[in-house]
């Protein structure tokens, strides 16, 4: 893909540096992952509650809806919350993509130290 120019190689690395990159780079991802996960576990229980005030949006706009806002439940009309809501679940999808393409180049990052240095996992049974 590129040309061999481009690529510096890197001073090779002890192995205690070979191992302490190793051990970041995992935790780097499943850092991220657990994150993925909280934040899609988020989008998702927008996305149940703003089905739910739809449906009320339609019939009742002005109907009473309590809100969680940094702690501290007030009210507000359903019309209101809706696109609060919808803008919260938008962002939150927002985060998840830039975090999906922040563990794409961390693995990115794992899979060459892995291949770089010949890393492979040890299989114990």
């Amino acid at each position: 893909m590129s040309s061999g120019k481009s690529k510096t190689k890197a001073p090779p690395l002890t192995e205690q540096e070979i191992q302490a990159n190793y051990s970041r780079l995992q935790n780097d991802l499943q850092s991220i992952a657990s994150k993925i996960g909280e934040l899609e576990q988020e989008a998702e229980e927008h996305t149940l509650v703003l089905a739910t005030l739809t449906e009320v949006l339609e019939t009742e706009p002005d109907r009473k809806c309590f809100r969680l806002i940094g702690g501290v439940l007030v009210e507000r009309t359903v019309k209101e919350v809706v696109p609060a809501l919808q803008t919260n679940r938008d962002g939150i999808r927002k985060v998840v993509a830039t975090l999906t393409d922040q563990y794409k180049s961390k693995e990115q990052e794992f899979d060459a130290l892995k291949r770089d240095y010949n890393i492979r996992p040890v299989v114990r049974g």
